[in-house]
């Protein structure tokens, strides 16, 4: 019985293992406080805006955050005689440690509470921690400021229909004004 092919297998996949544990290690010992410095210096140098925080309830899937922060949106509901006042939470890019170790790079969009749902995060990359650098992080904030300023200057330049829908209605039954 030939048992190349699972040998592969089996080596690969310790070898997984191992990766993991090395990742989990390099994000503790080194890691984490990179992208806690090249953020914070970030922010220092620009005058963004934002604040570094860290989220570490959950041991290996700890993740920093470069925050924008909440504020009032500007927006209230009437509720009777009195004005509830709407909350933006102005978006976030995020590095996740992952449960295998690397590092998911994600922007959380704006949102205001009470208005729809909030965008889907965009998965920006999933890198190991060894391909992290801070030219990456540089990469990183430019898209994530990239993509707040296309949702805070949102201008839909795509006429939207509007009125009745033709639902199931061929567009050739649909008269025409001449």
């Amino acid at each position: 019985m030939d048992l190349t092919n699972i040998q592969n297998k089996v080596n690969q996949y310790q070898k997984i293992l191992e990766n993991t544990e090395q990742y989990r290690q390099d994000w503790h010992t080194s890691l984490k406080q990179m992208i806690i410095d090249q953020l914070e210096h970030i922010i220092k140098e620009t005058g963004l805006a934002a604040k570094v925080e860290v989220k570490s309830e959950l041991q290996h899937m700890e993740a920093v955050a470069l925050s924008l922060g909440h504020v009032e949106s500007g927006i209230s509901e009437k509720i009777g005689e009195a004005n509830r006042v709407l909350i933006k939470s102005n978006g976030n890019l995020v590095y996740q440690q992952l449960f295998n170790g690397k590092v998911m790079i994600t922007i959380m969009f704006p949102f205001i509470e009470g208005l729809g749902k909030p965008r889907p995060p965009k998965n920006v990359e999933i890198l190991r921690p060894a391909e992290l650098k801070p030219p990456f992080l540089l990469r990183h904030v430019e898209e994530f400021l990239k993509e707040i300023i296309g949702w805070e200057d949102f201008d839909d330049d795509v006429p939207q229909p509007i009125g009745f829908q033709m639902g199931g209605i061929p567009q050739d039954e649909v008269i025409q004004q001449p």
